[in-house]
């Protein structure tokens, strides 16, 4: 087959995923639509059941709201302090062997249909470019093999998969950590791709601005398809595997998400969902 009917049997087969993808997006809408509306009737039949035999069906009753107590989570407005300066790029110091063993574990359903990866040898030479388009403009990025060539090989299976289209970034941490977490389809923070595998942590890694991290459940060796991109400061232990760095373009981007703050709503893990809205519409890799 030549190149060109590669390339077109590949584009053709990416459309359809993405296609079969949106239709079941849709699907899941239409369910909790009509779940939404079967709940609302529920609850007004019940009301006015009660309303119509309440003190002899009189519905004049008046009442105050009962008090909750103060909320656990609400906006920030505090001005965020971001460094200008880039950290120095990630390396090892010991480089990995030219190919390395990979292994995928299944851990359950993922957030959206994608098989993991086939286990075995990848390269751990050389990097590739990808860019991450956004609601908010696109963010390139350069996957680093020679820091975690399963990570990237990942990384680039979820994105041919189409896995990452149209997911939100759930997280953003201002203080202490300074970070955008996304790669969540669902936006919870609770979704994956159904696979796990090892950590690659480069020894002698200091995280800082400009950095691509995985996140993972606060064990060793539960990467899965969620990562971070460091805007600032990261005073983290190394535990989270570097994988690559975002470019100075796409460093704008996420400033400007970090800008305008969060709404505290994690508050046990520090942070909350972004205030600015920043959405995946899809991720590109440059061969």
């Amino acid at each position: 087959m030549s190149s060109n009917e590669e390339r077109r049997q590949a584009a053709k087969s990416k459309l359809e995923r993405k296609l079969a993808r949106q239709e079941e997006q849709a699907r899941r809408r239409r369910t909790a639509a009509v779940t939404a509306t079967i709940v609302v009737v529920i609850a007004a039949v019940v009301g006015v059941y009660f309303l119509t035999r309440m003190d002899g069906g009189r519905s004049d009753a008046a009442g105050t709201p009962s008090e909750t107590g103060s909320p656990t989570s609400g906006p920030q407005n505090t001005e965020i302090s971001i460094p200008s300066e880039r950290a120095p790029a990630p390396s090892r110091q010991e480089p990995l062997p030219a190919r390395v063993s990979c292994e995928y574990r299944s851990t359950g359903e993922p957030a959206e249909p994608v098989e993991p990866p086939q286990d075995g040898e990848v390269s751990a030479k050389g990097s590739l470019e990808a860019t991450i388009e956004t609601n908010l403009g696109d963010i390139p990025v350069t996957l680093d093999r020679s820091l975690a060539p399963c990570t990237v090989n990942s990384f680039v299976h979820l994105a041919e998969a189409d896995f990452y289209d149209d997911s939100p970034c759930h997280r953003l941490s201002t203080e202490g950590l300074q970070m955008l977490q996304c790669g969540d389809p669902t936006g919870t923070g609770k979704g994956g791709p159904g696979y796990q595998f090892d950590d690659e942590i480069a020894s002698g890694i200091e995280y800082g601005r400009g950095y691509l991290a995985m996140a993972n459940s606060g064990k060793k060796n539960t990467n899965g398809s969620q990562f971070f991109l460091v805007y600032g400061e990261a005073p983290l232990s190394p535990d989270y595997t570097v994988f690559g760095t975002v470019s100075d373009e796409g460093l704008k981007v996420v400033d400007e998400v970090a800008r305008a703050g969060h709404d505290n709503s994690f508050p046990t893990v520090g942070g909350g969902a972004p205030n600015k809205e920043i959405t995946f519409t899809d991720v590109r890799i440059s061969s």
